[in-house]
Formats: C-alpha cells, structure tokens, sequence
C-alpha cells in the first residue's frame, strides 16, 4: 500500500493557532491581545522601562542625569505608542541573540536613545533594575488594563442584562424546586435577582483590587541603588514611579513581588466564573422542562439528524470555557504565591497563562449573553407547573394552624403531621386542598386568606426583593 504524507500544517502560511483561543474564537477575545498576549507584555516592559527612564531625570535622581526636555520626553514615549509588528519582529530578533526577553527589551530602547539626542544615557536604561523589576510591573499594568477595560466591562454588561431580565419578571411566578421536588413558590425574577446579587459582589471586590509593584533589585534591598547612588532616596523614589504608573507600592519583597494580589484576583475572577456556571445550568435545566423556549437563530442546525432541535449550545459552551479558566486561575492563584527562597521561576512560566485564563471567561460571558437573548419565557407553561402543584400550599396552611392556635383557636392541633398526610406523596388539586381548608375549623379571616391563596399567588414579596438591586 503506498504512503501517502499528508501537508504539514505546522508548516502552513499564515500561522495556524494551535489553541481556541488564537483561531476559533479570536474574535470573542481580541481585546484581550492588547494587555495579555506576549507582544503586550514587551509593549509594557518598554513603557515600564522608558518610564523609569523619564522618572530618574525628571527627579534628577543620577548626577549628570537631568530633566529631558518635553520633546525627548514624548519621543521617549513614542517607541510605546508606535510599537507595532515589526517592533515584534525586531524585539525577537534581539531576544534570540541575548536569549533574554527582558534584556531584549534593553537594547531595544538603548538602540533608539542616539536619534532622540540622549545616547549618552544608554546607561540609564534599566538602571538598578533586575529583570523582574520590570516584569511584575509590566505584569501588573497588564492585569489592570485587561481587567478594567475588557474583563470588568464585559462582566458588567452580562450583568446589566441579567438585571434588566430580573426586572422584566419580577412578577412572574414559578414553581421552586429545593432538592429538584416542588417547593414554596418564588418568582422568576427575584431568582434571577439572587443571581444578580451574587455577581455584583464579586464584581464589586474585582473592582477593588489592588494591584501591585515593586522596583527595588536583585533581592528587594535596594543594594546596586545605594552602592551607585548614596545620596538618593531610594525608597521615595521607587515608591512615587510605582504609583506614577497607576499602581500600588509593594515595600517589602524577595527578588519578586510576592504576587499574593494576583492570588486575589484571580481567586474573585473563579469565583464569579462558578455563579455563573451555577447559572449557566439552572438555565440549561429550565429550558429542558420547558420554562424558556430558545428563539432559533436563522438559518442555524441544532443537530445533524434531528430538525427540531434548539440546543442549548450556548449555555453549554459557557460552562466548558469557565471550567477551563478556573482550572487555570485555581493553578495560578496557587502557584504564585509560593517562591523558593528569594526567587525561583515557576511563577515566570504561569504568568504567561494570565491571558488564556482570563480569555476563556471572557468567551463564556460572551456566550451566555448571546445565549440569554436568545430566550423568552413560557409563563404558560410555568402558570401550569405551578397548578398541577397545590401540595405546595401545605407550608402556608401549616403557618396559619399555628398562628390561629396561638391565638387561641382551638382545634389547631398537629398542623404539620395533618398536612404531611394530606399532601406527602400525593397530588392535590384546588379543589381537594379547599375542602381540606373549610373543614380546619380556621376563624372566618384566616380560612378566607386561605380560600383565596394559589400556587401562583404564593410567593410572599417576592417581586419586591428585586428592588434590592437598585440600593
């Protein structure tokens, strides 16, 4: 039999992406490329590294290193504003023959001091600087730009949705199910509302986080600092480029900021991915009994054999992408707050997995809002769940037998063990539970409440509770 070589697809121009992220579903997470791909994070580290560079001489902290001008000052800023993809090409080639990225990025910058007129200070780049002095900065405005300007967005807008939904039914009532068996009845929309709830939280605790930085050498002693420069105030002067760069100043630390920040972020980012996942197959279940009826999208095939399909793809698609994200922001939220002593280099190749993690949430949020608009309520079939369940009033019967008994009608006796016999195990329609009612020997306004109470109508304030999302 002959042998027949196939094409080598690794081969194949342009560039074939190996992960989903990169091929697939690049348009669902492209944002993300500009704070978290690699080419970001050497954009960030020349930022990080002209900005030092900027600082230094505007706070005349080096003899013979004065203020630029406001025209160097700019150019300097320009290699970030104009890095492009040939700054990436340049940048590797560099790399591969330092075999060093931040280095790389050294050289990078000095190359281009001469044409702005400051050759001079070519030894001023990356001064005092080890390599992750740059990196966890350039990390940190990364993580910061992904989260406040993709992430957090994106999260809100998924929320904003849900919200407006738990508005939209806050009325309608629906059949719960504790344990999966009928239970006390509650409304669609103060359900949606507890969802709602749970995100905001988590969302207003990203909101918070604080990222980060350090810049103080080898061993975060600041010992090449003082040893060059006594005179200095080195701590002053790390601390005011730090923030200078929109984060928040680390003191004390090894070689590497300890990362315990990252730890808490990405431990609110899974923990926000699970509610939604836990919402993700609330939603899946309601459709499969009927509660939601998914709208079909022109032109689109549920299934290969069967034509009347509508899958809840969506939804499921969702669920898979945030088991992926936090299986990844679980493994960093572990991994990067340990370290070997002053420095080891675990946390170097899990960091470079901070966009996949995060890319993989975003595409589930992007998915479960397509999936939510692609909806609408069945309040006829949830209208008939809700009659084909009388039992459900039996807790309501119950609470009434004890008030009327404290208040000293007499005959209230063994009120949940006469509703267990009536309703446990049994169906009971209206008129079996109304019989049931007029003859408890209830005082006239109670049996009245009673008389007049439904499936539908039994759900206390329900409706009301939506309000809380608006304090």
């Amino acid at each position: 039999m002959a042998e027949h070589h196939r094409v080598l697809l690794a081969d194949v121009s342009p560039t074939i992406a190996l992960g989903p992220l990169d091929g697939r579903y690049h348009g669902a997470v492209a944002p993300l490329v500009d704070f978290l791909s690699e080419a970001a994070l050497n954009r960030d580290r020349v930022h990080v590294e002209v900005e030092w560079l900027i600082h230094l001489t505007n706070n005349s902290v080096l003899p013979g290193a004065g203020p630029l001008s406001a025209e160097q000052q700019a150019a300097l800023r320009r290699i970030v504003t104009d890095f492009d993809g040939n700054s990436v090409r340049e940048l590797a080639d560099i790399e591969a023959v330092t075999v060093h990225d931040v280095k790389a990025v050294e050289y990078y910058i000095g190359s281009r001091l001469p044409d702005i007129g400051i050759g001079q200070l070519k030894a001023l780049v990356h001064f005092g600087c080890t390599s992750e002095d740059i990196n966890n900065l350039s990390y940190a405005v990364g993580v910061k730009g992904a989260v406040e300007k993709v992430w957090l967005p994106a999260a809100r807008d998924l929320v904003a949705q849900l919200a407006a939904m738990a508005e939209a039914n806050r009325d309608v009532p629906m059949l719960s199910r504790t344990h999966g068996q009928p239970a006390t009845p509650t409304t669609l929309g103060k359900e949606l509302a507890v969802v709602v709830h749970r995100l905001t939280r988590q969302l207003d605790r990203i909101g918070r986080t604080e990222y980060l930085g350090k810049i103080n050498g080898a061993t975060g002693t600041y010992a090449a600092h003082y040893a060059s420069v006594p005179t200095a105030d080195w701590q002053d002067v790390a601390k005011s480029f730090v923030e200078h760069l929109g984060l928040t100043w680390n003191p004390l630390t090894t070689q590497i900021e300890s990362h315990d920040w990252q730890a808490e972020l990405y431990a609110d980012v899974a923990r926000f991915n699970r509610i939604l996942h836990n919402l993700c197959t609330d939603i899946w279940s309601y459709i499969s009994i009927g509660y939601f009826v998914q709208i079909p999208v022109e032109g689109a095939t549920g299934s290969s054999t069967m034509p009347h399909k509508v899958n809840p793809i969506r939804f499921e698609n969702a669920e898979a992408n945030l088991e992926i994200s936090n299986g990844l922001l679980d493994t960093l939220a572990a991994t990067l707050v340990t370290s070997r002593w002053q420095r080891d280099l675990t946390d170097s190749s899990s960091q470079r997995n901070i966009g996949v993690a995060f890319g993989h949430s975003l595409l589930a949020i992007s998915n479960v809002a397509k999936g939510l608009d692609r909806l609408d309520v069945a309040t006829d079939v949830l209208a008939a769940d809700l009659d084909q369940n009388w039992e459900v009033l039996g807790e309501a019967i119950q609470m009434v037998m004890r008030a009327e008994a404290i208040a000293g009608v007499p005959g209230m006796e063994n009120p949940y063990e006469r509703l267990k016999d009536l309703t446990r195990g049994h169906r009971v329609d209206a008129a079996r539970m109304k019989e049931f009612v007029s003859g408890l020997g209830l005082s006239a306004e109670a049996e009245a409440r009673l008389l007049a109470l439904t499936p539908g109508s039994y759900h206390g304030i329900a409706g009301q509770l939506v309000d809380h999302l608006g304090k």
